[in-house]
């Protein structure tokens, strides 16, 4: 039976629950109060330069591709995946320099010349990290934590069984410090934590089953930057009859006698008969439901908060050819930065850096003889520091770092700038205290805290997005809005 179904917010994981619930027949209205598809993959032009301001890697290319599947569509009609080779290029405090490659053996060549770990060492890391993802990786993205038939099937039970191997009790550092000798490897798989903004000295060493995704299936440029993805997604969803209305706030989800009736946009309300909230779990519970004290919003809200970040949006007057699409400039001190991140809520002096170029790959997003960078800082959420101090500081910190390793005065280059911190991020995508990611993963049990995709206590309620299960990240985000699409799809007929 076809149903009216209202989705908040045109993010990821709402685009996806829309596409989904609309090739089952129902009647589908996404309402965005931005003007364009996308979320947090999002793009701005600035004089001649365009830069992503979101989301940078495209990883897990098959699980896009069968999403578009169970369209009826093929991924490569949308989407121009660029495989990247390399996928990263690293500098260290002491000034060591390598490439990774989601090719084993010349990753390996690479770590080795480096002195920084041998090729048997590398192997039986990446083995370890694709026996978590048999056990439990593929359970934990795609189905519901919170739903008792997932413990029923096979695989739910195989989890459970290799429950004790996925280590959830160690933390990520501590197993990366037994896996390699030298502190400049255990670094750089160390940065794994920060793919669902936490810290590696208090994530789960489950965590280890995030370079099993990147060095087996690879890391992807898209053409035209990482806003073709949600623009794909907006395109067959309008394939399948979804209607969008941009420029329109959600402001409440409204419900009666427990049960979602619809949602109130611009004073008018929108009858509906399942909501899909894309919005943040805590904005939803707070702002859209009036329900601050519900036992869901308070239980969310004692968890600790992701990180942020600070984005500086630099269009450089020069070309680098020693920097790749991807780039990592580490910290001396990885400790100190995340001790600043989560315990003082502070920017770390020396803090890690990561550039991410477009033009490396479509040269339409600068000009010529120019460069897009897009600059990121791990930042702590926002609790009201003095954000423009900060980013005035941790700007001189980043010149100074790069202007040595690239052997120039970056400052004098830079043509056009903008600068995004966590403020701006709360602001513009809804995210409360503009952390990336929903919550911070630093529990042994920290994948099951995630809100659910179905509320129990609201009928015809389904969430999606990064502060939904399975997490942040837009591989998780399209799978929390399947996830919410199948779930409405079970519990509504």
């Amino acid at each position: 039976m076809s149903k009216a179904v209202a989705i908040v917010g045109a993010g990821i994981g709402g685009l996806a629950a829309a596409a989904l619930l609309a090739k089952a027949g129902h009647r589908v209205t996404v309402f965005e109060q931005a003007a364009q598809a996308g979320g947090k993959a999002a793009s701005v032009e600035l004089g001649g330069y365009r830069f992503d301001t979101g989301p940078s890697l495209f990883t897990l290319p098959e699980v896009f591709r069968a999403f578009f599947e169970r369209l009826g569509r093929d991924l490569r009609d949308y989407l121009e995946p660029v495989p990247l080779a390399p996928l990263c290029a690293y500098e260290f405090a002491d000034g060591t320099r390598l490439n990774s490659y989601s090719d084993c053996a010349r990753f390996a060549a690479e770590l080795e010349a480096a002195g920084m770990a041998r090729r048997a060492e590398l192997e039986a890391y990446l083995e370890r990290s694709a026996r978590l993802w048999e056990w439990a990786g593929e359970l934990f993205l795609t189905r519901s934590l919170h739903e008792p038939a997932t413990y029923a099937s096979r695989r739910g039970l195989k989890a459970l069984l290799n429950a004790a191997r996925l280590s959830p009790f160690a933390n990520l550092h501590a197993a990366n410090a037994r896996a390699f000798a030298d502190p400049r490897a255990v670094q750089m798989f160390d940065r794994y934590a920060t793919y669902n903004g936490s810290s590696p000295f208090r994530t789960p060493a489950t965590m280890r089953i995030i370079p099993h995704v990147e060095y087996t299936f690879g890391g992807y440029a898209l053409q035209g930057g990482i806003v073709a993805l949600p623009r794909a997604l907006e395109r067959a969803a309008r394939e399948l009859g979804v209607e969008f209305r941009f420029g329109a706030r959600v402001e409440r989800i409204a419900v009666e006698n427990g049960r979602c009736r619809g949602v109130a946009v611009g004073g008018e309300s929108h009858p509906a008969d399942v909501v899909v909230s894309n919005a943040d779990v805590l904005s939803t519970y707070r702002t859209l439901l009036e329900l601050p004290e519900a036992p869901e919003a308070r239980r969310y809200a004692r968890l600790e908060p992701s990180s942020s970040g600070l984005v500086f949006l630099w269009g450089v007057a020069r070309t680098f050819p020693q920097l790749q699409v991807h780039n990592i400039y580490f910290s001396g001190d990885y400790r100190a930065e995340f001790d600043a991140l989560f315990d003082r809520l502070d920017l770390p002096e020396e803090p890690t850096i990561y550039i991410n170029v477009t033009s490396k790959v479509d040269a339409a997003d600068a000009p010529p003889g120019g460069e897009n960078w897009f600059v990121l800082l791990n930042a702590p959420r926002n609790a009201g520091q003095d954000w423009p101090a900060l980013a005035a500081r941790a700007r001189q910190a980043v010149l100074r770092r790069l202007s040595r390793a690239l052997g120039c005065d970056v400052g004098a280059l830079i043509r056009v700038e903008k600068i995004i911190a966590p403020p701006d991020i709360e602001r513009d995508t809804g995210s409360t205290f503009g952390s990336l990611y929903g919550i911070a993963s630093h529990s042994p049990v920290a994948a099951f805290l995630r809100h659910p995709n179905r509320s129990r206590r609201i009928r015809g309620l389904y969430f999606a997005g990064g502060s939904a299960h399975p997490g942040g990240g837009m591989p998780l985000a399209l799978l929390s809005g399947m996830l919410a699409a199948e779930l409405a799809e079970k519990h509504e007929s």
